[in-house]
Order: structure tokens, then C-alpha cells, then sequence
């Protein structure tokens, strides 16, 4: 496997599906990549657990040069003896190829831990770390830190040399780099002028130590996310609790090399205590985004990196995804294979040099003005790239999927006033415009609300990011939801036209509950009851409605037709509550899914969609309905597949409910239409 050009990492948390991260390590590997680099970050998953996993998986692969970092671990949480049978381990299984980072841990992650910390202390803590590891890999005695007791012996051979990177950013620890470690590793989101300082005080110390500051390595987790476009690739970086949550702890000497005032990141995490992401997203200008992240297009992040290197003499770029999933991950192996085969001195876009307080970097032989992918990028879109791009994110913030809400209960109504004679196709197509532009406009203005209040973010398993990634502006969208209401306004005056004032109360009783759904006043949904009210608006409220708009007469027979149609919608909102409590506690929403707790919002779950069922047995054997409408039970295999997901969801598998809601709305569509097939049959019988 040949190497790249020039090195690059690649760096990950220890958290997700461990398989998955053994995955994208190889793909990484196979590209060229210089090494992986595991966070020990608390309090989620062990990155030593993952490393050892990982050893053990590239352990039987052929041999190669790729190495296995941990960046960072501490000698408060693992005893230097502990991290010294830690790197014996590891390097029987991955001879010469790992790296351990050492550091102090975070004072605050140490104090809810109960350990005490200081920062005098902390410094001589990691040299003598240092000098315990080298001494049990050596295969020598450590005295007892108890006098009288026994040296401590390593019971294991000695090992190949096992780099030690100084993990830490303080003026100490960097100048004890320079002194005796191997390596400096610098946290995410240090500016190009920061770093550049932290890095030529890492040098100063080694050359008075004696040493030469080409043999210590250096290394530095580069925060980046790829998108379609630099804009919104920012946009996207906005909306994520992670890097609100990095620029609100950003240092003062990083903010003032990078030219920006305290206050800035002093507002932004006022924002962030009072859990506000959204004004807090608002907060942070591009900007402060470019100096201390890299956001845009694979080929922004290449070139970003390429600053950092050549601005700062940065050895090896990990380029560390702030959404660890498969498809920022892979792009970004991409990246780092685009910064490796870029010239030495590329010109690096102004608005990147410029933001990070750099100047911009020299053509060389790329040629005066060659920049690889510009931050530009928005600007060169076409028109129809634009226009296909705004249709696919309006398109994506209906959610189509969900529309059985709406036309199912306007179908079974036509259906029912088709069995009594009294069926007329103006009215009819009239009502389920009217209902599928509310429930359209009810969806768009549920998903900016869900924004504002910080429940959904990027990683949130939901059918929509569009307002989140910026391909919709939240007034852009809530324009939208205007318009889709004045529109079902205007088709409903045929009906009121037609059928009088009855129409009227219907019309605002729907439009007041699908824009007060998550807005204000009311914003019911987030007070436990938005549940049950859907069961009333989509089931007999929207069952009855349109049989009155299509008949004009009002029959007892719409209320029985509308409860297993109502059961069924409420169920759709129930699961998406259910599956969501994590995300909507955090932001302080009471669901009644929150407030049941998971294992009765799971029996509720069930209780709704098996109670459709038992409904229309009740109604078919009490001759309410017509026995034909029994054939809504050909359903039922789409009933085993949503029990069976909620099973497994209560069980603790979360993935199996992360599609509930679609799911849910399938077996709506099937069980509705085979319900209106049945009414239809009945017709056509008599």
C-alpha cells in the first residue's frame, strides 16, 4: 500500500458502531493515509478499547506503515504502569506502529470525577509519566512509589519505541515537548496564528535543550465538515451542538491572535449555558468559522489544510469530522488525499488566509492565482444547479412521506359519502387540496420551530436537514408555510361558497392547530398533548369535515369511520415523539412521549396502531360498517413489521425506531387505502 505524497491523518472520536470505525480506518489506510488518531474523550466510549479493536482487526491485515494513534490519554485516569502494559499490548499486535499522546485531561472532566488537579502539578505529573513509560518499555524496575514495598517489574518484553507526543497547550507543556517528547499534538480549533506560535515555542524549547527541532513531530486535529458548497458547509457547522460548544470555550490568547474579541466568544457561550443553540448558531460569524475550523467543499478543506501546513510547518493535518458518520468521513479521506498531492506553496483562497489571520499563501508551481476548489464555490452554481438544489430542499421539507395524513382521512370521507349516492368530485378534490395544504404548511413550520428551539440538529434521525444545512432559511421557510395556508385559504372559500359557515370553523380550526402545532402561542406539541389533539384534527375532525364538505349532511357513521384513521396518524406523531425523547428532553420539550417515559411510550405506540385494528373489528361486527371494510386487514403484515421495530426498540436498539415514523405512515397508507377499497367494494356490492 503506497503512501501519500505528504502526510496526513485522519482523526475520530471513540464512539458509533465500532465496525464501522474499523471500516473507515482500512478505507483510510488503503488511501495512503499516514495514521488514525482515537480522542479519550469522557465520558462516552474508551478510545483505548477502540484502539485495541481496531490493532486487532489491522493486526491480520497485510503489513503496512499506517499507524494507530491515542491522542490523548492521562496519568490521573490510567496509572503511567497501567498505560505502560496498555502500549506493550498494542504493540504486539501492531509492531512500531503506534503512538500515544499523554496530556493532563480536561480540570473540569477531573473535578466530576473527584481527582484532584492543578496546573503547576499537572506539568510534572506528565514528565515523570513520560519517564516511568520509557523505563517498563525498557524492560527495567520502577522503584515503589511505597517505600518498603517491592520494585514494580514489567511481566512482558520490551518494546519498540512507542512515540510520546505532549498533548497540551499551555506554555509549560509545550516547552516540556520540546525538552523530551517526541511529538506535540495541538487540539482542534487552533487558529493558523496560534498554532504558529504554539509551534515556534516548541522549537525555541527544543533547540535550548539541545535537540533539533526537526525530530519532534508535530501534529494537530484540523475540526473540519464537508458540504455541497462552502455556504453550506458554514451553515451546517451553525446548527451543530459540538463546535457551538468549541467556540464558546475558544482561549483568550487563541481569540486574540486570531484578531477577535473576547466578548464574541463571550456571548456565545451565554447562549450555549442557557442551552439556546439557535441564538448561539446565530452568534458565531463565518468568520470565526474559517479561523479555527475548515467548512466547505472537499477541495475548501484540502486547500485549508495546505494553509496550515504551510503557514505553521504543521508536520501531519488530522483532519477530525465534527459529524462522524460514513459520508463526512469518506469525504474527507478524499480531502486528504486532494491536500497530498497539492504543490508545496499553492495559493490558498484570500477569504481562507484572511479569515485565519494569515497572509495568503505564494503560488509556486501551481501557478500565480491556482487555488484547488475556492471558497467561491456558491457563486459558481448555475441556474438550474440553484433551481434544481432549492426544489430538492422544498421537497425535502414537506416530507412527502407523511401526506397519508392528510389524504387518507379526506379519502375515507369521499369513500363513505360514495356508499350513501352522495358523492361529487368538486367538493372532494377541494377538500383534499384544502387538508394536504395545511398538513403541508403544519410540516414546514414544525421543522423551523424544531430548529429555533435546538431539538433537531445534524446528526438528529429525522427525513429533513434542509433549514438546519441553510438550503432553506428559516424566513424563507416560514414564508413558505404562509403561502401553502393562504393557499388552502383560498381553495376552501369554493367549499365555504358552497356549503356555508360550517366550513369556516373547519378551515380556522385547522390552520390555527397546524401553525400553533410548534409556534406560538400555543405550541402545543411541545405540551404533551400534541398527540391527542392529531387524533382529533386527522381523524374525526378531517373524517367528518370532508364528508359534510362533500355531502353537506353530517352522519354518525364518519365519527366510527375516523377512529381507526385517527389511531393510526396519532401513531405516527407518537413514534416520532418516542424516538425522539433524547433530543427533545435536552431541549426542554415535554412530548407525552417525555412524559410517559420510554417504556410506556412504547406500549402507548402499540396501543395505538393494534387499537385501528381492534376498532374496525368492533365497528364491522356492530354493523357500523360495511363487512367489506374488513379487507383493511391484508394490512396487517405492515402491523408485524412496526411491532416488530418497536420491540426491538424497547429493547434497547435505537436504530430499529429511527425510521418509525415512515414506517408508521406505510402502514397508514396500506390500512387507509385498503379501508377505502372496502367502503368502495361495499358501493359497488349493493
Amino acid at each position: 500500500m503506497r503512501a501519500l505524497a505528504r502526510r496526513v491523518g485522519l482523526g475520530i472520536a471513540a464512539r458509533g458502531d465500532i465496525s464501522d470505525t474499523i471500516d473507515w480506518v482500512r478505507r483510510a489506510r488503503d488511501a495512503g493515509l499516514d495514521s488514525v488518531w482515537i480522542h479519550d474523550s469522557y465520558f462516552e466510549r474508551d478510545a483505548i478499547t477502540y484502539g485495541s479493536a481496531i490493532a486487532g482487526a489491522l493486526a491480520n491485515d497485510p503489513p503496512s506503515s499506517f499507524r494507530l494513534g491515542l491522542g490523548a490519554v492521562n496519568p490521573y485516569t490510567r496509572h503511567p504502569v497501567v498505560l505502560a502494559m496498555t502500549g506493550s499490548a498494542l504493540d504486539e499486535l501492531l509492531p512500531e506502529r503506534i503512538v500515544l499522546g499523554l496530556g493532563t485531561g480536561l480540570p473540569l472532566r477531573l473535578g466530576q470525577m473527584g481527582i484532584p488537579y492543578s496546573p503547576a502539578e499537572g506539568v510534572g505529573r506528565v514528565s515523570d509519566a513520560m519517564d516511568q513509560l520509557r523505563t517498563l518499555w525498557a524492560g527495567q524496575r520502577l522503584p515503589s512509589a511505597t517505600p518498603g514495598l517491592p520494585p514494580i517489574v514489567p511481566m512482558f518484553p520490551p518494546v519498540h519505541r512507542i512515540p510520546l507526543f505532549i498533548a497540551a497547550y499551555r506554555k509549560d507543556f509545550v516547552e516540556l515537548a520540546g525538552r523530551k517528547a517526541d511529538g506535540y499534538l495541538a487540539r482542534p480549533c487552533e487558529s493558523i496564528p496560534s498554532l504558529r506560535g504554539i509551534l515556534e515555542r516548541l522549537r525555541a524549547s527544543a533547540t535550548a535543550a539541545g535537540r533539533d527541532p526537526a525530530d519532534i513531530e508535530t501534529a494537530a486535529y484540523l475540526l473540519s465538515l464537508v458540504d455541497k458548497t462552502r455556504r453550506e458547509a458554514l451553515n451546517r457547522a451553525k446548527r451543530e451542538p459540538f463546535v457551538i460548544y468549541m467556540m464558546s470555550v475558544l482561549g483568550d490568547v487563541s481569540l486574540q491572535r486570531a484578531g477577535f474579541p473576547r466578548e464574541m466568544r463571550d456571548r456565545i457561550a451565554a447562549a450555549w449555558r442557557a442551552e439556546d443553540y439557535h441564538e448561539a448558531g446565530k452568534l458565531i460569524p463565518d468568520e470565526l468559522l474559517d479561523a479555527f475550523m475548515l467548512c466547505g467543499t472537499r477541495e475548501d478543506v484540502a486547500a485549508k489544510a495546505m494553509a496550515f501546513h504551510a503557514e505553521t510547518g504543521l508536520d501531519l493535518p488530522l483532519l477530525q469530522p465534527v459529524v462522524q458518520d460514513e459520508a463526512q468521513t469518506v469525504e474527507l479521506i478524499e480531502a486528504a488525499k486532494l491536500y497530498a498531492a497539492m504543490p508545496d506553496r499553492i495559493a490558498v483562497p484570500e477569504s481562507v488566509a484572511a479569515a485565519a489571520g494569515s497572509a495568503p499563501v505564494v503560488a509556486g508551481s501551481a501557478g500565480a492565482g491556482a487555488t484547488l476548489g475556492g471558497l467561491a464555490d456558491d457563486r459558481r452554481l448555475g441556474l438550474l444547479e440553484r433551481g434544481r438544489r432549492r426544489l430538492g430542499a422544498a421537497y425535502e421539507i414537506l416530507r412527502p412521506f407523511a401526506y397519508t395524513a392528510s389524504a387518507i382521512p379526506v379519502l375515507a370521507g369521499g369513500a363513505l359519502a360514495f356508499v350513501d349516492s352522495a358523492f361529487s368530485w368538486l367538493p372532494f378534490l377541494a377538500a383534499l387540496a384544502g387538508g394536504m395544504l395545511l398538513h403541508s404548511g403544519t410540516n414546514v413550520i414544525n421543522e423551523v420551530y424544531d430548529v429555533r428551539k435546538g431539538i433537531d440538529t445534524i446528526t438528529s434521525p429525522r427525513m429533513s436537514h434542509a433549514v438546519l444545512t441553510g438550503r432553506v432559511s428559516e424566513r424563507g421557510a416560514h414564508l413558505f408555510a404562509i403561502g401553502l395556508f393562504a393557499a388552502a385559504v383560498v381553495v376552501g372559500s369554493y367549499l365555504v361558497w358552497l356549503r356555508g359557515w360550517p366550513i369556516v370553523a373547519f378551515g380556522l380550526l385547522g390552520i390555527a392547530a397546524g401553525y400553533t402545532y410548534t409556534a406560538p402561542p400555543f405550541q402545543y406539541k411541545y405540551r404533551a398533548i400534541g398527540v391527542p389533539t392529531v387524533f382529533l384534527l386527522m381523524g374525526p375532525i378531517m373524517v367528518g369535515g370532508s364528508f359534510y364538505a362533500i355531502t353537506g349532511t353530517w352522519d354518525v357513521r364518519a365519527l366510527v369511520l375516523s377512529i381507526p384513521v385517527g389511531l393510526l396518524v396519532a401513531a405516527i406523531l407518537h413514534g416520532n415523539e418516542w424516538r425522539d425523547i433524547s433530543e427533545d428532553t435536552r431541549a426542554g420539550i415535554h412530548t407525552l412521549s417525555g412524559s410517559l417515559g420510554r417504556d410506556w411510550a412504547h406500549y402507548g405506540y402499540l396501543a395505538l396502531v393494534i387499537g385501528a385494528y381492534v376498532a374496525l373489528g368492533v365497528a364491522v361486527a356492530a354493523r357500523w360498517l360495511p363487512p367489506t371494510t374488513a379487507i383493511a386487514l391484508f394490512s396487517l403484515p405492515f402491523l408485524a413489521q412496526v411491532v416488530r421495530s418497536a420491540e426491538l426498540g424497547a429493547s434497547g436498539q435505537a436504530r430499529a425506531i429511527a425510521m418509525i415514523d415512515v414506517q408508521t405512515a406505510r402502514l397508514h397508507f396500506a390500512f387507509g387505502s385498503l379501508l377505502v377499497i372496502g367502503l368502495l367494494l361495499a358501493r359497488l356490492a349493493a
